[in-house]
């Protein structure tokens, strides 16, 4: 559920505060998604219906030359981080859902993310593995993310850009809000016979089905 759909959302980052141009009606909770108390600040904040994991850190670096501390930091935002949630809220949840944002990462190899790509992939074993613990109260489900314009991009020159939408079947960035309606729906009862769904329901215009070479 989003706050434009009249939800009351809680919104947990390590920023000093939201965003310019967040949704108004959003409550803010500054903290590190990786650190336990962070979740026990959640868990006090209220009842909580659905669970959206979003959170993400990315260092660019083949294997070699990834630190043992940047692959920690990098697990730790983006896998330990649901796990964290899953182990202090689920079990307080009588029923509901919970949105683990993973990526086509966890699909496709690319240069530069071993790190980032393990926690996606992980992400998706994880789902269905909280999916068989916690349900039938809670459904567990996955998104898989593609190119999509957010501030990540910025480290990516106009090449890189032009690259990707080639690379894309529909021919353009997604939006964060495409994503967003999908695990709006994911965590509706429009979707109340789907869980587990750890391979992920893919939301990338078409990026990891198509090649340019034979």
């Amino acid at each position: 559920m989003r706050a434009a759909e009249g939800a009351r959302v809680l919104a947990v980052d390590v920023a000093p505060a939201p965003p310019e141009g967040a949704p108004g009606g959003v409550e803010y909770l500054r903290g590190d998604v990786s650190a336990e108390h962070t979740w026990e600040r959640v868990a006090a904040w209220g009842p909580i219906d659905v669970i959206v994991s979003n959170a993400a850190a990315v260092e660019v670096a083949p294997a070699h030359e990834t630190t043992l501390e940047s692959w920690n930091r990098q697990l730790g935002v983006g896998l330990t981080a649901a796990f964290l949630a899953a182990r202090t809220l689920l079990p307080r949840m009588e029923t509901g859902s919970m949105v683990l944002t993973s990526s086509v990462h966890a699909l496709v190899g690319l240069p530069g993310h071993p790190a980032y790509a393990a926690a996606k992939g992980g992400l998706t074993a994880l789902t269905r593995q909280l999916a068989v613990e916690y349900g039938p109260a809670v459904r567990v489900n996955c998104v898989l993310p593609g190119p999509i314009m957010t501030p990540a991009w910025d480290r990516v020159d106009d090449e890189g850009r032009a690259g990707s939408v080639r690379a894309t079947v529909l021919g353009r960035f997604g939006t964060p809000g495409e994503v967003a309606a999908v695990i709006a729906f994911l965590a509706s009862d429009e979707a109340a016979f789907m869980t587990g769904a750890g391979a992920g329901v893919v939301v990338d215009g078409g990026w990891s089905i198509v090649k340019d070479s034979a």
